[in-house]
């Protein structure tokens, strides 16, 4: 990314990298309510998969209701919003010793005393989310921030134990795990349980008053709507065969390469502009079909392809354009923009920028803007979880699993016209079951993984007409 597009970068981005303790020393001086362990209102948190966005969370987590980092690295007071009171972190869970030490150091480090796991609560393996769970109590939350592929699990295990979620994006890796998000959400309903989910720009106040703006007819009827993030690429050289497989996979080295554990880097990318898409058009799309591909010379040993173009249409026959590509020296661009029959506008910017326009006819410029939202006060990684501890501390309705789910089954029907070659329906999605790896539930450290490298140490990627995964 430029240097530009790195000086908006969120909260949870100083926290990007664990191992660096430097970086954790960005939330030293943000002043958050102090913690009383013997207090009935403390909520409290169990870490499940202590990444850079699980700890960027965590301080997000700590921060609601009370003073806040804003875009331009100042804080702001997060008034009104109900959310305040004694938080603590009490429980973490990784696969990795190393992962878990560096989160640990970096949150005592920004956090202080409000980060309470001694080490017997500091849990290791694959079975690690369930004991950090169990230190939970009704009313506070499980924050599940690993690969895709174990969301499923992990929220089907809080919601039995009766416990709120913040879960992150991807949710699911495949249809047959969008499925179970969807069971477990409705079984959270039931239990008057709160889960948010982590697309945070549906907290984006710019967004919403643009929202706002299009169901009040400012831009006529929606036709397109075009969604961009192309930028270097993420490239990964061939296995070497001489660690275990299946936690290489998993390591932090290979976040996005692999179809089973994360989806790929198409959704994991896409996923917050696809459902700025359907949000803007306030609908789910009935068909998908794409191309794509990888440029001619590709080294990558990954299961994904480096170009994505997706065309989405929708029961009115209008079309919502998504464009993904990941390769070096090339132009770079990170924008969603919306052209109805009054005139056009641009939805979001570079790195989720809150630039929200519209403008005075067609032409997308800035000397051409009619109306700007107004700048944010709380960015929208901290609005979320202000949102869903307000409606766990005032006992409030605050769902997101279902519309997450639904988002990201269309970004996989998305992946999946492209991958198979085929027009995809939404109808189909939705009866899909298929899943890269139907026993991720059973995973142990001696698992074999779910794909396996050839003799080159190379992942079968996907050959369009002859891919099957919907």
């Amino acid at each position: 990314m430029n240097t530009d597009s790195s000086a908006r970068a969120s909260r949870r981005d100083f926290l990007k990298t664990t191992g660096q303790l430097a970086a954790a020393s960005a939330l030293a001086g943000v002043v958050i309510p102090r913690v009383h362990p013997a207090e009935d209102n403390t909520i409290h948190l169990a870490l499940i998969g202590c990444g850079g966005r699980g700890n960027g969370a965590v301080a997000n987590a700590m921060s609601a209701g009370g003073l806040v980092l804003g875009d331009d690295g100042g804080t702001k007071r997060a008034a009104g919003t109900g959310a305040a009171g004694p938080i603590q972190l009490v429980a973490m869970a990784d696969l990795r010793q190393d992962r878990l030490d560096q989160s640990y150091a970096a949150l005592r480090q920004a956090l202080g005393d409000r980060i309470a796991v001694p080490p017997e609560r500091r849990f290791l393996g694959f079975d690690a989310y369930r004991k950090a769970i169990d230190c939970l109590r009704p009313g506070d939350v499980a924050m599940l921030t690993t690969h895709a592929a174990f969301r499923a699990p992990h929220l089907e295990y809080a919601v039995e134990k009766g416990v709120h979620v913040f879960m992150e994006k991807d949710f699911a890796a495949d249809p047959g795990g969008i499925q179970r998000i969807l069971r477990a959400g409705e079984a959270a309903e039931k239990k008057g349980l709160k889960i948010a989910a982590g697309l945070m720009a549906r907290h984006s106040s710019a967004r919403q008053a643009m929202i706002q703006r299009i169901r009040e007819g400012a831009m006529g009827e929606i036709q397109l709507i075009r969604a961009y993030r192309m930028d270097p690429g993420y490239f990964m050289p061939p296995f070497s065969k001489k660690e275990n497989e299946l936690l290489w996979q998993l390591s932090p080295g290979h976040p996005y390469q692999f179809l089973w554990s994360s989806g790929g880097i198409f959704i994991e990318l896409m996923i917050h502009q696809i459902d700025e898409c359907f949000w803007i058009k306030d609908a789910w799309p009935v068909s998908a079909h794409g191309v794509g591909g990888r440029f001619a010379g590709s080294t990558d040993a990954s299961q994904n392809l480096d170009s994505y173009g997706i065309e989405y249409t929708f029961a009115d026959g209008t079309k919502a354009q998504v464009t993904g590509r990941y390769i070096p020296k090339c132009h770079n661009d990170f924008s969603t923009f919306v052209h109805g029959t009054r005139c056009a506008g641009k939805f979001s910017g570079d790195i989720h920028a809150p630039t929200s326009w519209i403008c005075k006819d067609q032409r997308i410029e800035a000397g051409n803007i009619a109306w700007r939202a107004e700048k944010e006060t709380v960015n929208p990684w901290q609005a979320e979880w202000d949102v869903l501890l307000s409606a766990i501390r005032n006992d409030r309705p605050h769902n997101e699993s279902r519309r997450a789910a639904l988002s990201n089954l269309g970004a996989i029907m998305g992946r999946a016209a492209v991958h198979t070659g085929k027009m995809i329906t939404w109808e189909e999605a939705m009866a899909s079951k298929f899943q890269f790896c139907s026993n991720v539930d059973a995973l142990t450290a001696s698992s074999p993984a779910p794909v396996q490298a050839n003799a080159e140490g190379r992942y079968p990627a996907p050959v369009p007409g002859a891919w099957t995964e919907i």
